[in-house]
């Protein structure tokens, strides 16, 4: 007896150790001390969404016991990626298949089973996702000291959210019962994590801030938990921490998948993606360049076939290029980056290679977008063309898109009656979508681009505004500083011109030499280089 209770202090002490890197869960199972030690790495990365780590843990686990039924459920939890509404609903059934109930199971875990049945049960998927999200919320009414059960119904509610969604009130009780979890335990990693997720909007993010300054120090291990910090960043406008944080899970998830010699598919393109746009903002655009390049790299020397992620290295590819045509206003490049492909039934969703950007062009292989990244590359081309005074009219554009395209047409024939007509639906349109998370999906803000339509139609004080209202929606955006600098110098107003080309150039500390907006504001401000 006494052998045994020093074994199982052992591995219990063994496995806190461990998990430090991924942060400290306190689950008890029926499981035996080898089965429980997996367990726990396995629900740790689980909330930090390493999935692939958690379902190798979990695996461990059964392994370790294979009538250990804890360990199926976190196995089927790992196939559920709830804020990404992907679910690979197949294999978690088999998963659940093999499920039974053991007289060793506690009602608590037959709770927690019961929820995982209902998650994977017969239905559409929202219909499921719904009835799982009352199977938890019952869990974490029963059992008040749990704190997984809380995380796991708060995160329920999180993947709730959709486009379609109006309000806050969710997100408002996820980030309640988050708050209350990180306060009785800040180094648990769903509380941190969830947390930011909760508050990601910039009304809000100001409130995830000391939760976003300590997540990557909780899970270290974790690459995503090195990302998600800069959700929070980002909504504030700190592009040095947003930078920092998206090298820092870059460089974790490379060395992962080193470490463990997997796919290149495996890397976080998705920080790839953020860390780019925050070069953007800081001026970096040959830093933003080297990544390009190196998507470019990626995507000409590998596969990526995952039918939960579609399109997942041409997404980033997508929003990557056009994020750097928009950000640098290198308008020419649209077509070197975005060429049309020879088939007109993919013209807006492939492209071919044969042209570059300095040798960093689209890959030589067809490429076919997904989701909102369908569109992008007819709508930057047109985009381009219209600001040059050429003329493309891709069809089936989304109206918000269309409408920027038409405003920018006008504006450039000087048609300003009309050019601000369109803009301001656009506006508005925007404004009734969800409120913007991460690097705009937009591509370009509409307030923005409101503002330098504006400016172009003579009307600084009215630029001004939109400007003002751009920065509010997306905190520092370079290109919303320089607006804003201009309409007030244009209006006459010197001191806040000053004051907004000032905050540009200390953004801009680690600039490119020499890019003209660095000059312009020099200029204004009678700095010398």
């Amino acid at each position: 007896m006494l052998r045994s209770t020093l074994l199982t202090l052992f591995l219990v002490v063994t496995v806190n150790a461990q998990d430090t890197k991924l942060g400290r869960v306190d689950f008890p199972t029926s499981g035996s001390p080898a089965a429980q030690a997996h367990f726990l790495r396995g629900l740790a990365a689980l909330h930090s969404f390493w999935y692939e780590e958690a379902l190798e843990a979990f695996r461990e686990s059964t392994k370790a016991e294979p009538d250990f039924m804890m360990g199926y459920w976190g196995e089927a939890m790992a196939h559920n990626h709830p804020l990404w509404s992907e679910q690979d609903l197949t294999a978690a059934r088999q998963v659940v298949a093999k499920i039974k109930d053991t007289p060793k199971l506690t009602e608590r875990e037959r709770a927690y089973l019961n929820a995982l049945k209902v998650l994977y049960g017969d239905g559409e998927k929202r219909a499921r996702d719904v009835a799982y999200s009352a199977a938890m919320e019952k869990v974490y009414r029963a059992y008040p000291e749990d704190l997984d059960a809380a995380a796991f119904y708060l995160l329920s509610l999180l993947g709730l959210m959709g486009p379609a969604h109006k309000g806050y009130r969710l997100q408002a009780q996820a980030g309640a019962i988050a708050l209350a979890v990180y306060e009785k335990n800040p180094n648990h990693p769903g509380a941190a994590h969830y947390i930011i997720h909760a508050f990601d909007d910039p009304d809000h993010a100001i409130l995830a801030l000391p939760a976003a300054r300590r997540y990557a120090d909780i899970a270290p291990e974790a690459h995503h938990a090195r990302h998600m910090p800069s959700h929070i960043f980002l909504q504030l406008g700190m592009w040095p921490e947003t930078a920092a944080s998206n090298e820092s899970a870059w460089e974790s998830s490379d060395n992962w998948m080193k470490r463990k010699k997997l796919s290149l598919s495996v890397r976080d393109y998705h920080s790839l993606h953020w860390l780019l746009y925050a070069y953007l903002q800081q001026g970096r655009y040959r830093k933003a360049e080297e990544l390009l390049q190196l998507m470019k790299k990626v995507m000409s020397e590998s596969t990526y076939d995952n039918k939960l992620r579609p399109g997942y290295y041409e997404n980033n590819w997508a929003n990557m290029a056009a994020a750097f045509i928009v950000e640098t206003e290198r308008w020419n490049l649209a077509t070197d980056l975005f060429p049309l492909d020879k088939n007109p039934a993919l013209s807006s969703e492939a492209s071919s290679a044969g042209h570059s950007m300095h040798g960093a062009g689209a890959p030589a292989n067809t490429l076919r977008y997904s989701g909102a990244a369908r569109t992008l590359p007819a709508f930057i081309r047109a985009f381009s063309a219209a600001i040059r005074g050429s003329n493309d009219a891709p069809t089936g554009l989304p109206e918000i898109k269309e409408l920027q395209l038409a405003a920018v047409k006008a504006s450039i024939k000087t048609d300003h009656e009309k050019a601000v007509e369109l803009i301001r639906k656009a506006a508005e349109l925007e404004e009734q979508g969800p409120p913007p998370s991460g690097p705009p999906s937009l591509i370009k803000p509409a307030h923005e681009l409101f503002g330098e339509i504006l400016l172009r139609a003579g009307k600084p004080v009215e630029a001004a505004a939109q400007f003002q209202t751009a920065l509010l929606r997306q905190p520092n955006r370079a290109r919303s500083l320089l607006g804003a600098a201009r309409a007030a110098a244009q209006s006459g107003d010197q001191t806040s011109a000053a004051t907004f080309y000032a905050r540009l150039l200390e953004q801009w500390k680690q600039a490119d030499d020499d890019l003209p907006e660095s000059r312009e504001a020099r200029a204004f401000l009678k700095l010398e280089k």
